[in-house]
């Protein structure tokens, strides 16, 4: 039995010769109804959309011809790469199409090799991250997570003013090309047949952790963990870029946003207003935009937060305990840093650690920094940080 898996582009009218061929010559054709409609009545048509259900179907009409018709290019987010691991003892072909993707650059007279490609189509998308990689994003888009619905996140982040473009049922009469800001996109209606391409979100270039305290904004009773302290907190989380994180004690937000220049995505919780304030600042004028800022008091400020995989406490409020055990719920892998500069705080966050079966380093940072009187350079000493860290083996 053999069978053809088909990139049906972005209508008929985009079909490659071979695909068309392969059309004609079956007699039955396999896939959602949208696709079926200019066949039905010519050709045996049965609607499946879910890959066992069009494998079922294939066999079910083991004696004829077949063809199995998806959207776009049947190697772009395609429904092909779950149905084909079904059809082992088949002899599959497989037949591209024109992609919603190659589309839109056409509309747009651009190429679209250096596009970051995502699919927002029926899984989870995180588009802040995905506008922080460097490159314009291109999404595909589907059911309740459209392009206005991106767009809305992408607000909420702060990045309206990204410029967007949203190409609506693209190879088909009623196709329409809009260009706008996210924000303004965020409150539009666009056709369910849509996909969206954002310019890249404003970010400093990348360099190693431990920017120099002078690129944030700081004010006087708001702490801020010194640069040496925060490339070395930063060198024991070993965050990597699809790391969820959170910096319980953010103050002027210094950690949370070196953090968030690594990872997927921080959480920054601080009860203090005043700092949160500064943090807000600093984390736009850094391009921090994956970095949420909670105010409130750890524990309770970190109900409902998405699990971690690295943490950071820089601030506990006499907390600490309840702290470390409520990352542990939340997940007993998770990588932890505790910033003390009390020897009670190092007892504690080494006592609790142990506790939990992490295994726990200590490290002590004494820093001095130089001034210079007249001639002369002195050394001023700032006070000793522990850095305690809890990983399970």
């Amino acid at each position: 039995m053999s069978v053809t898996l088909i990139g049906c582009g972005c209508g008929a009218e985009s079909l490659s010769l071979e695909a068309a061929a392969a059309l004609e010559q079956a007699e039955v054709l396999i896939g959602a109804a949208r696709l079926l409609e200019p066949w039905q009545g010519e050709k045996t048509c049965v609607e499946a959309v879910m890959s066992k259900d069009i494998a079922d179907a294939i066999r079910d009409h083991a004696d004829k011809s077949a063809c199995v018709l998806f959207s776009g290019d049947s190697g772009f987010y395609s429904g092909t790469r779950r149905l084909l691991p079904l059809l082992e003892n088949e002899e599959a072909v497989v037949l591209p199409g024109l992609s919603s993707l190659q589309m839109l650059a056409a509309r747009l007279k651009a190429p679209w090799q250096g596009w970051r490609l995502c699919s927002a189509h029926g899984v989870a998308c995180d588009a802040v991250y995905e506008v922080c990689q460097g490159a314009p994003a291109f999404f595909l888009t589907g059911g309740k997570t459209g392009p206005a619905a991106l767009c809305r996140t992408l607000t909420d982040a702060g990045l309206g003013f990204l410029k967007v473009c949203v190409g609506e049922n693209l190879g088909c009469e009623d196709e329409r090309i809009t260009r706008m800001t996210a924000q303004e996109a965020a409150a539009a209606d666009f056709a369910p047949l849509s996909v969206l391409l954002v310019e890249p979100a404003p970010r400093p270039e990348k360099r190693a952790p431990g920017l120099p305290d002078s690129s944030f904004q700081r004010a006087e009773k708001v702490p801020m963990t010194k640069q040496e302290i925060r490339a070395a907190a930063l060198s024991k989380l070993a965050v990597k870029p699809t790391d969820i994180c959170w910096d319980i004690g953010a103050g002027t937000g210094s950690v949370a946003i070196e953090l968030a220049l690594q990872a997927k995505a921080v959480y920054g919780v601080e009860r203090n207003a005043d700092a949160l304030k500064i943090a807000e600042e600093n984390r736009r004028a850094l391009g921090a935009w994956n970095l949420h800022l909670i105010e409130g008091a750890a524990p309770e400020a970190l109900d409902g937060l998405p699990a971690p995989d690295a943490v950071f406490v820089g601030g506990s409020g006499g907390r600490l305990r309840e702290i470390l055990e409520k990352i542990h719920a939340a997940n007993l892998s998770a990588r932890i840093c505790v910033s003390a500069i009390a020897l009670e705080t190092l007892h504690t966050a080494c006592a609790v650690l142990r506790e939990k079966g992490y295994e726990t380093e200590v490290c002590q940072i004494a820093v001095s920094r130089g001034r210079s009187a007249g001639e002369l350079t002195l050394m001023l000493a700032h006070n000793p940080v522990w850095l305690i860290t809890g990983t399970r083996v």
